[in-house]
């Protein structure tokens, strides 16, 4: 998955703070005048309402300042969730056992979209176990790629949402996002 221009500046100016806070940026996202940023615990994959806020705290005034939108924007400010998207070599490693949808650039053997589910990553090729067979995607081929929600990758988030003492079994990583209104006059 790549970033657009204005989304790799967008990252340079953010990314300092959000890795500061100790968390992960894992996407960035301005389509339809919001400014959708994605960022995780390392830990547990996820992100309290607290967190959210915090990040947003951080980053809005540095967005003023830097001023990268023109004009009138809405900064969303989330955790990736259950079903995520997959932008990191290191999310395939963690999310091995999960079934996931992936799309290339350019097709493979006549095909551009797999479903299925990842066997591992080995030299920048992720392995996915799909219904005709093993097939490996090279890392550097992929446009989007995104968890699909199966009992399995709800146990398996789970187990990483257990590190967190605050959360709850009945919370799930996708209800915290925290949103603002913000205006630029420039």
């Amino acid at each position: 998955m790549r970033l657009s221009s204005l989304e790799k500046k967008i990252d340079g100016i953010i990314r300092p703070v959000i890795e500061e806070l100790g968390f992960d940026l894992i996407w960035i996202e301005f389509a339809g005048g919001a400014l959708q940023i994605y960022a995780q615990d390392p830990n547990t994959g996820n992100l309290s309402l607290k967190n959210c806020s915090d990040i947003s705290r951080e980053i809005s005034p540095l967005l003023e300042v830097e001023d990268p939108i023109e004009g009138r924007y809405r900064l969303e400010v989330s955790s990736p969730g259950i079903d995520r998207m997959l932008v990191r070599e290191q999310d395939y490693e963690r999310y091995i056992g999960c079934v996931a949808k992936i799309e290339l650039d350019m097709p493979l053997d006549g095909q551009k979209r797999f479903r299925g589910t990842i066997e591992g990553l080995n030299d920048g090729e992720i392995a996915l176990k799909t219904d005709t067979g093993l097939v490996n995607l090279r890392f550097s081929d992929i446009s989007k790629a995104k968890l699909v929600m199966t009992d399995e990758l709800i146990k398996i988030s789970k187990a990483l949402m257990g590190a967190n003492d605050n959360k709850t079994d009945t919370e799930t990583p996708q209800d915290n996002t925290n949103t603002t209104d913000t205006k630029n006059d420039n």
